[in-house]
């Protein structure tokens, strides 16, 4: 990095948390993450305590509303596709901050752990470059469509623990991309927005390994706390998300992404 950036990891990932211009933020991020690519940022303070979560950096806009008052659009008219590239736009917004947060918050995990996770962060940066450029292409703006707070809030709720984060973050929130983007690309090609698919293609494909990061990383710290990891994760399920799973699911891509069969049998029965 440039003299005078961080050379602490823990100050990097904080730094790229707490900017709020997204173009900012990108460039950032990936810089960030190629110090930690290439160990350039030093693990000195993993001993100190992390600021207690708060409100990532982000713009002021979008408004951010409940799910149930999102406006539902038909992908029929040029309006209606750039709603659906916001809405997915703001998913990949979260989870650089989501990636970071992960980063930053867990201080007694390997070297790896941090690479992997500083890694996903310049993806789902790449990822929300795409989508800027297409909501450009389509006359509108990060910000111009109402979004919610579903995946920060989870955050929040697993601040204090590094095995409840990534159970509930990259194994359920973020793994739901997987379930229902292949159907959003079929509706896409069918009203003839190749554009986007392309987009949905890249981003499908790369989000298989970040859940796998998540299931990875799970399995260690259930290893760590001497604890059976689908038992651990069924649990976390039913204490944070009673009634709130939902299929269908997409078995391949789970299964490439760290999920064993045991576990979407469970899936299933709790989203029966």
């Amino acid at each position: 990095m440039a003299s005078g950036d961080p050379d602490n990891l823990f100050e990097a990932a904080a730094l790229c948390l707490a900017c709020s211009d997204p173009a900012a933020k990108l460039a950032l991020t990936q810089a960030c993450a190629a110090a930690v690519a290439a160990g350039e940022l030093s693990v000195d303070d993993a001993s100190a305590r992390p600021e207690p979560i708060g409100t990532p950096g982000r713009p002021p806009r979008p408004n951010l509303v409940a799910p149930r008052q999102l406006a539902q659009r038909g992908l029929g008219t040029a309006e209606g596709r750039a709603a659906l590239v916001h809405a997915v736009a703001h998913i990949e917004f979260n989870a650089i901050n989501l990636a970071w947060d992960a980063v930053y918050r867990f201080r007694d995990m390997p070297a790896e752990y941090y690479r992997d996770w500083a890694q996903v962060a310049a993806d789902e940066a790449r990822h929300f470059a795409l989508l800027a450029a297409r909501l450009a292409e389509l006359g509108h703006a990060y910000g111009d469509f109402d979004a919610h707070d579903g995946l920060w809030d989870m955050a929040v709720r697993t601040a204090d623990s590094c095995l409840a984060r990534m159970a509930l973050v990259p194994r359920v929130l973020e793994a739901r991309g997987l379930d229902v983007t292949p159907g959003m690309i079929e509706r896409l090609r069918s009203v003839g927005d190749l554009a986007t698919v392309a987009i949905l293609d890249v981003i499908l494909r790369e989000e298989v390994a970040h859940v796998a990061a998540g299931s990875r990383w799970f399995a260690w710290c259930c290893e760590r706390a001497g604890v059976d990891a689908p038992t651990t994760f069924h649990d976390l399920l039913e204490t944070h998300l009673r009634g709130g799973v939902r299929g269908p699911f997409n078995t391949a891509a789970r299964l490439r992404a760290g999920f064993t069969p045991a576990e979407l049998a469970r899936l299933d029965e709790l989203a029966a």
